[in-house]
């Protein structure tokens, strides 16, 4: 097997999840002497778990103003809302893009521009389906502010799910994030929400597959309708 191919199969682990793959390969091993076919649906669950805790390297764009998205998974929502109070980031709306991470996404979250941590901000709540619009108000969530250096702030938002319990920043205020850093991640199905800067209008369709730290959400300044624009 060559190197490359290694690569592609084998991924590194957020440290979060070495615990959890340990468990379950505990597990596997007892389920092979109790009964084969126990053992067999084990280790299949063990790969899953190996796979939902990898944390892959990524090739971050790198172009002036640009805005990536900071999960994997779908987006599920794009349109105006008023941001968490706690972010601090005004009572008008902006546009919210919203990415969905099921349970075979990577749910390591990255930063979508460069900046410093001007809030991090936890509130408690329910667990509904991230998919849902309620989750953004309702479900336990931890937003940050990234605070770019000419003063533009965005909002960053991890939202818990319907399997999700457990949000992990990484970050506290005062750090600064390059664009595509690690700040954090959700365990078991959860959300993304990004609020983006006035003046600035998504680049991307609702039930468009995006890759952390790769794909283009936005551009700054750019506020041209999607259908305008030349790629």
């Amino acid at each position: 097997m060559s190197v490359s191919l290694v690569g592609t199969v084998v991924k590194p682990i957020h440290p979060e999840g070495r615990k959890f793959i340990a468990i379950f390969i505990a597990v596997t091993l007892i389920l092979w002497f109790v009964w084969e076919p126990l053992g067999v649906i084990a280790t299949a669950l063990t790969i899953w778990c190996y796979y939902f805790f990898r944390d892959p390297d990524r090739t971050v764009p790198m172009d002036d103003g640009l805005i990536v998205s900071p999960a994997d998974g779908v987006v599920s929502l794009i349109g105006p809302a008023v941001p968490p109070v706690e972010l601090g980031l005004g009572a008008e709306p902006l546009t919210r893009v919203s990415v969905f991470m099921s349970v075979f996404d990577c749910h390591v979250n990255r930063a979508p521009v460069a900046g410093e941590v001007t809030a991090v901000a936890y509130r408690p709540g329910k667990f509904f389906s991230a998919e849902l619009d309620k989750a953004s108000e309702e479900n336990e969530r931890n937003g940050i502010v990234l605070t770019m250096d000419d003063g533009t702030r965005l909002g960053v938002v991890q939202i818990a799910g319907l399997v999700a319990r457990r949000i992990l920043c990484e970050v506290d205020q005062g750090a600064r994030l390059a664009r595509g850093d690690r700040f954090g991640l959700i365990r078991f199905g959860s959300r993304l929400d990004v609020y983006l800067p006035k003046g600035t209008a998504p680049r991307v369709s609702v039930g468009q597959v995006m890759t952390s730290g790769e794909s283009i959400l936005a551009i700054l300044g750019d506020a041209r309708p999607a259908t305008s624009r030349v790629e």
